[in-house]
């Protein structure tokens, strides 16, 4: 919420506080503790601008009617010190108040002082919150589900920023465990293959089949020849891998580049392996008497904790995979002392989340530390039909062949349409779209055409003169009042996200924000009008290019001049 806005329900607050009181002195009330009421923003601006239930929450406390008590409210209520300059009784006593013009001049003074922080607030009170999210295997190219990953992870980390967060991005490397030796064992055949023949050579049936993995052996083979072939299996892997990760990895850094998500930190599985942090997190759940034995097995204790139990080190002697996603969770939070830790996953990971929770209650975490944000999966449309194939290739549409097809700007904005765990069609047709039909054409342009406006402006020599000249009072339309209050509400929208974890919401918001200017021109003359209103309308325009600006350039999105 912003400063302006804060204050301005904290004076209605006090305002309304202030009437029940003088309405109890005056005998009109019996005396009781003030009840417990809410200030919210009605769904229909024609409600007015903030909505009060104190007469319904007084009802029990006064043994009156809501609209008697709605009544005496206003009867005894003094809007004076306050930025509101009407109040109307509605339906069963709700209180509507509406904003008196000095407030939208604050509104416009505020964006106009604070530039591109406008919006920002300290919400967030300086915690420290590790977003994580994509974290693909490094044994393949990304799959459009890290596509909508990689946007809400960058955008929530956006939005917390915004919101009073210090964020750090991280992606977890999955580079040890059963995938990379999967993983290994691909490389080895196709290596093989290529001096003893496919059919000396069988490949694994469960290995990746992937083209990369060929063009991997190919190049290993380019630079090493055959020195691999006669060596133990295990030393050969271990070179295979050695060479082929580094390249996989590289390769996610510069496709998610590419989309403009880069991360403070490439956290390494392999790391936890090393230091001894996944024997250590086995040893302390089993000094918290949190493990059992059975069948040669460790099991957790997961129904004293709020899980199902589940066996942490295999009867081999081998960490189960939830094992170093324990030790890697600890060390977020009790090793590197981060306040919150977010993680972006798909929906299939929603049964792994309680035992990771339990885990770490187990530990003596807080597990309500950990959020999870689940996201569900994207299909892709093309002429009304599921597409699963990339139309110039033919092979399945990877993050890479999306962006040879749809702008970077287009993907980030139409993935962050939709709030996390709503399925996603997204419609290649509409992407590449030029027109208003593709949401953030119909943004970019509104504030394209405000830049467009004020040039034309300035050709004809009308001059903004500042907002000592624009007097907000002459806003008086009801598509110029719509823009104030969207305006208004901008902080308010990043925080309600943040908390959420729904960036989306400000991307409907900046649709709204869009719409709403489009509306505003079509009703308003600025070339012509009376000086005062033109001036207001000029400080008006600049209002919206700067909110626009804002939320567009949070999301990495560009804000073209003309278009």
């Amino acid at each position: 919420m912003s400063q302006l806005v804060s204050q301005a329900t904290q004076q209605l607050r006090q305002a309304v506080e202030d009437a029940l009181r003088q309405a109890m002195a005056a005998g009109e009330l019996p005396q009781a503790d003030l009840p417990e009421f809410i200030l919210e923003v009605p769904g229909d601006s024609a409600h007015g601008d903030w909505a009060c239930n104190a007469a319904m929450a007084g009802a029990r406390t006064f043994h009156a009617a809501p609209r008697k008590i709605a009544q005496s409210i206003v009867d005894h209520l003094d809007l004076a010190p306050t930025y509101f300059e009407k109040v109307e009784i509605a339906g069963p006593g709700f209180l509507n108040f509406t904003y008196r013009p000095a407030f939208y001049a604050g509104v416009l003074q505020d964006i106009h002082r604070l530039g591109q922080a406008y919006g920002r607030s300290d919400a967030g009170q300086g915690q420290r919150v590790l977003v994580e999210y994509v974290s693909a295997n490094p044994t393949g190219p990304m799959h459009i589900g890290n596509a909508r990953g990689g946007v809400l992870g960058d955008a929530l980390s956006a939005v917390l920023e915004a919101a009073g967060y210090q964020v750090s991005r991280e992606f977890y490397i999955n580079d040890a465990g059963n995938q990379v030796n999967k993983y290994a064992a691909s490389l080895e055949a196709r290596y093989l293959q290529l001096y003893q023949g496919e059919e000396a050579v069988p490949f694994p049936e469960d290995g990746y089949q992937g083209p990369d993995v060929i063009a991997n052996a190919k190049s290993f083979a380019e630079l090493n020849g055959d020195k691999y072939v006669s060596v133990p299996s295990e030393e050969r892997k271990a070179a295979l891998i050695g060479y082929a990760l580094p390249k996989n990895i590289q390769g996610l850094h510069d496709d998610l580049l590419r989309y403009r998500v880069e991360y403070d930190n490439w956290f390494h599985e392999s790391t936890l392996h090393e230091n001894g942090a996944v024997g250590r997190v086995v040893e302390l759940l089993k000094e918290k008497g949190a493990t059992y034995e059975k069948d040669g097995a460790v099991w957790f204790h997961g129904e004293e904790y709020g899980s199902e139990d589940f066996v942490l080190v295999r009867s081999n002697g081998v960490p189960t995979y939830v094992v170093p996603d324990i030790a890697y969770h600890y060390d977020k939070l009790v090793t590197r002392h981060f306040d919150l830790a977010i993680d972006v996953l798909g929906a299939d990971h929603h049964g792994y989340v309680p035992r990771l929770k339990a885990a770490l209650t187990a530990l003596g975490v807080d597990a309500s530390r950990l959020e999870v944000v689940l996201m569900q999966m994207v299909r892709l449309v093309r002429d009304g039909e599921i597409v699963k194939a990339s139309k110039r290739s033919g092979k399945a549409i990877t993050l890479v062949t999306l962006l040879e097809e749809v702008p970077v700007d287009a993907a980030r904005f139409l993935f962050n349409s939709y709030e996390p765990n709503t399925r996603i069609d997204f419609d290649l047709d509409l992407a590449v779209q030029e027109d208003s039909q593709n949401p953030v054409y119909y943004v970019q342009y509104a504030h394209a055409r405000i830049c467009s406006i004020l040039k034309k402006l300035e050709s004809e020599g009308v001059a903004f003169r500042g907002l000592d000249a624009a007097d907000a009072a002459a806003l008086t339309d009801p598509s110029e009042l719509a823009l104030l209050r969207l305006l208004a509400a901008f902080p308010a929208e990043i925080a309600a996200a943040a908390e959420k974890y729904d960036p989306a919401r400000i991307t409907r918001f900046v649709i709204d924000v869009a719409g709403a200017f489009h509306r505003f021109y079509g009703a308003c003359r600025i070339l012509g009008a009376e000086d005062s209103v033109q001036q207001a309308r000029i400080a008006l325009c600049l209002g919206v290019r700067d909110v626009i600006r804002n939320a567009l350039t949070m999301f990495k999105i560009n804000v073209p001049e003309s278009m």
